[in-house]
């Protein structure tokens, strides 16, 4: 396992991350590697457009039509 250092911290960080460690009842060197295990470690996050080409390609352009106003919508779901 690697060491870490971290220098000239706002003496505001350091009160934070004692009163945070003491909520979960663990040492500010825990509850430091804890905060970054869960900033640095979590899956990535997909891009929009990632996600949208992981859509199914279902159903018709005619589906997601606006209906003008006074129209009745069409039933898609029969």
């Amino acid at each position: 396992m690697a060491n870490l250092i971290v220098r000239n911290v706002d003496d505001r960080i350091a009160r934070a991350l004692k009163e945070r460690a003491a909520q979960h009842k663990r040492s500010a060197e825990a509850e430091h590697r804890a905060i970054l295990e869960q900033a640095l470690m979590r899956p990535r996050r997909r891009s929009l457009a990632e996600v949208l080409a992981s859509m199914p390609d279902v159903g018709r352009d005619e589906d997601f039509e606006r209906a003008d106003e006074g129209e009745a919508a069409p039933r898609v779901f029969d």
